[in-house]
């Protein structure tokens, strides 16, 4: 506590150095977690993939929780006072099984949606690219940990090799079956992609602080895991003085943040009919469900510049 106490009168005193400072303790104990970490992480994941022992997934999920952790008690105890307003609904749990979109502005968004889950919700997994686990270490933690990693294949392979056609979906939905006996958050950004205003401007996107909205990712996930899902949560995040890179978390640069999470309902014809494939095989469906999802992001669009007003109006700062 006292070590926290001074980096903080530092960062009042003399920004530049308690910004130094905690950039400096962030990248070394986040260095050095990750690989201490990746040792076990190595044994406890081969052990899991060779046995399929239950207890090798649990230690694998544990060395994970840990490293969270570690970078959450960073963002506690390093970083000066921050104005960060976090709303989740109190029926949240960490035995649960959550399906979660959001928008998407930053690298930092991920870092956010792991420090407002800890001993809130279950661990977050996000789908992710298969050529990833050739990176060391993060590549293999998304393997172990049973990330849904996606093989693309091109319209030139699929016209080389019809056989293709479809296999990324099927490979997609098998991964996403891998969560179904344990505890997930399965995190989708809709967008796709980050927001910035190039982008924005380039779709001619008819909302003021988002891109247009996917379906697909959702339907796939909704397909795969909805029979087990305990709900469909809709996160919003906002950077009131801008979008921050992920150099800025650690320097203590995002003073005001703001995250409202909240369950979303689907309407049963809707589920029921991408449950039984209709989002790929119906246009009807998928008319619905697009429908669906915009008007999420239109609520969602209304909800991002009340809290950015909010930030204005009653400033803690």
């Amino acid at each position: 506590m006292r070590l926290t106490s001074t980096i903080k009168k530092i960062h009042q005193s003399t920004p530049k150095l308690g910004k130094a400072i905690s950039l400096a303790t962030a990248t070394g104990v986040i260095a050095a977690n990750s690989f201490g970490g990746s040792i076990p992480l190595w044994l406890m994941g081969m052990g899991k993939i060779i046995t399929g022992a239950p207890i090798a997934d649990k230690t694998v999920i544990k060395i994970a929780t840990h490293w969270i952790s570690s970078n959450n008690a960073l963002i506690d105890n390093m970083l000066p006072r921050k104005d960060w307003r976090i709303n989740l609904p109190d029926e949240v749990h960490t035995d649960g099984k959550y399906l979660l979109v959001s928008n998407h502005q930053s690298w930092v968004d991920t870092s956010i949606v792991q420090y407002i889950s800890e001993k809130r919700l279950p661990l977050t997994r996000f789908f992710t690219k298969f050529e990833l686990i050739y990176i060391p270490i993060v590549g293999q933690a998304f393997y172990f940990l049973d990330f849904p990693m996606m093989r693309r294949h091109s319209k030139e392979a699929v016209a080389k090799t019809p056989s293709l056609k479809g296999k990324d979906i099927e490979e997609a939905k098998r991964a996403c079956e891998l969560l179904k006996d344990k505890p997930f958050t399965l995190l989708n950004y809709l967008e796709g992609t980050r927001f910035t205003k190039a982008k924005h401007a380039q779709q001619q996107s008819p909302y003021t602080h988002l891109l247009k909205p996917r379906a697909g990712g959702l339907s796939l996930a909704i397909n795969a895991l909805g029979a087990d899902i305990d709900g469909i949560l809709d996160m919003t995040i906002v950077y009131p003085d801008g979008v921050p890179t992920y150099t800025d978390l650690w320097k203590g640069n995002i003073k005001r943040l703001g995250v409202d999470v909240r369950y979303i309902e689907i309407p049963d014809s809707l589920f029921v009919g991408i449950q039984n494939g209709g989002y790929e095989n119906d246009e009807a469906v998928k008319k619905q469900m697009f429908d669906w999802v915009e008007q999420i992001w239109y609520n969602k669009d209304q909800r991002i510049t009340e809290m950015l007003a909010d930030f204005e109006t009653n400033s803690q700062a």
